[in-house]
């Protein structure tokens, strides 16, 4: 009979132990870091002020012009 210390190493045992043992360092590599706190976004007075006014020429030339006054009953 084969002693523990002198048993021969199969293809599953050798997969196993390679596996562990890369499993084990690559835990240890990464490194742990707290989670950070949430920052919001302030998009200033450019960005939330009105872009579109239905009174302008260019919107009443637009509507015009691709003829949804036509379409109006």
């Amino acid at each position: 009979m084969v002693s523990g210390a002198n048993k021969p190493l199969g293809r599953r045992s050798l997969l196993f132990r390679l596996l562990g043992s890369a499993s084990v360092a690559a835990a240890g590599a990464v490194p742990v870091t707290a989670p950070r706190r949430a920052e919001a976004y302030d998009p200033g007075e450019a960005e939330t002020r009105a872009r579109y006014r239905a009174d302008s020429p260019e919107v009443q030339t637009f509507y015009r012009t691709n003829g949804y006054e036509t379409l109006k009953k």
